[in-house]
């Protein structure tokens, strides 16, 4: 008599089936003492907790709402195991995967430009410049209301974006709304490799700088020198306000490297972890590119990870003034791991630490002075009219030329990057005497 085939059991108890031999196989050969058998070892898979996984697994396949396919559950149970560990850690698809990549390497395949929403439409805020958007004519406030032909009304910010982004040298289509224009632009642009500058310079007043970092990316350190470079060739720099507020953080490779650009030897960081490879310690080289520049550095509570360590680095080394308020406190270390199916995994791996043993994890840095970000406010009358101040005064041969109104009413405006300016004013009148 023929035998009759085995029926196919249910995805559910298929998975169980595949996860209990796992768990088998990581049972003891022998039993142990019975001391012991309250503890189970480490490396042992739960077989009880396996069981009621795949039983979770099985009724929600049969009486949820809405049918669920077993690719997306597997994939919520990654996640949830993931997100549970600490709010870092983090199961990536592969948009989300592929963004991380390119906001860590700072450059992508796109049209260049910055966007945001306005009254829930996709707005321009700029288009950078030397990329298609600049060069085919895109301004601020332009709205975009179509992307391919796709309606942007119901799009999420991060769905334009992905939608904007592709491969170089392939076109995208964009309809757009501007004001004084009587009906919708429609412009053809095709994508380039866009790169992301993370710092931006420039002088604050003659012989005093101010570099920004708003992220640290795998070329922040080169920018940072080079933006040193630039503003010494005027004369050599009597102060430098590096600002940190609300910098997210990056690449730990990159923050050692701006650190490094002050720094002329000693530790600027080390991180331990469970395994050899996270135990690691990073120090200064000697060649440095700002190695006697006095040094205010800005930071917030938006000031995390990245951005403590070198704020933490410059404190312990006594290389600069920390200023601001008490920065986020993350002192984690993420590692960013490919997986076989085009996804990823971000786990977090290891702890850091400052040169002097500090872990700021949950603490964070404390600025050695505290200024909490405000605005001067000039009572009218209060000031007194001077010559400078009237229209057609006489310039004077030793007045700056590129003294402006607009950097004075910045400083104003910034009330932390105005008190930076004056204590670099200060120190260097204490050296001098």
């Amino acid at each position: 008599m023929p035998s009759r085939p085995a029926r196919p059991l249910p995805a559910p108890r298929r998975l169980l089936a595949a996860l209990l031999p796992m768990a088998l196989l990581a049972l003891p050969l022998a039993a142990p003492p019975a001391a012991a058998q309250a503890t189970p070892a480490a490396d042992e898979l739960p077989l009880e907790d396996i069981q009621t996984f795949a039983e979770v697994f099985e009724r929600i396949k049969r009486a949820y709402v809405e049918e669920v396919d077993d690719s997306t559950l597997l994939r919520n149970a990654m996640r949830g195991m993931l997100s549970e560990l600490d709010p870092h850690s983090a199961y990536l698809d592969r948009n989300e995967f592929q963004s991380l990549r390119e906001s860590t390497e700072g450059e992508f395949g796109g049209i260049g430009i910055e966007v945001g929403l306005e009254e829930g439409r996709l707005t321009v805020i700029t288009p950078i410049d030397d990329t298609p958007a600049s060069r085919a004519g895109l301004q601020a406030r332009d709205v975009i209301t179509e992307i391919d032909g796709t309606s942007t009304e119901r799009l999420s910010l991060q769905e334009s974006v992905t939608l904007m982004r592709g491969e170089p040298g392939s076109q995208i289509q964009l309809t757009i709304l501007r004001s004084g224009e009587e009906a919708p632009l429609d412009v053809t642009l095709t994508r380039e490799i866009i790169r992301t500058e993370s710092v931006r310079s420039e002088m604050l007043e003659a012989g005093y700088g101010y570099l920004r970092v708003s992220q640290f990316q795998s070329r922040t350190g080169e920018q940072v020198a080079n933006a040193v470079r630039r503003m010494e060739r005027d004369g050599a720099l009597q102060g430098l306000v590096l600002d940190l507020r609300n910098n997210p953080g990056g690449v730990l490779q990159a923050a050692v490297a701006v650190a490094d650009a002050f720094l002329e030897s000693g530790l600027v960081v080390y991180t331990e972890g469970r395994l050899p490879d996270t135990q690691m310690r990073f120090s200064a080289s000697r060649e440095t590119a700002a190695p006697d520049v006095p040094l205010v550095v800005l930071i917030n509570g938006g000031s995390a990870s990245a951005a403590e360590i070198v704020a933490g680095a410059l404190q312990d080394q006594r290389r600069g003034v920390i200023m601001g308020t008490e920065s986020f406190g993350k002192g984690s270390v993420q590692q960013v791991m490919p997986l076989g199916n085009g996804e990823g995994l971000k786990l977090t791996t290891a702890l850091y630490y400052t040169p002097n043993g500090r872990s700021i994890q949950a603490l964070g840095i404390e600025p050695d002075v505290t200024v909490v970000r405000g605005r001067v406010e000039v009572t009218e009358g209060s000031r007194q009219l001077r010559e400078a101040d009237l229209e057609g005064h006489l310039r004077s041969r030793s007045e700056p030329r590129a003294a402006t109104g607009e950097m004075a009413e910045r400083l104003r405006e910034d009330y932390q990057l105005g008190e930076a300016l004056n204590l670099l004013k200060a120190l260097n009148v204490l050296e001098r005497r």
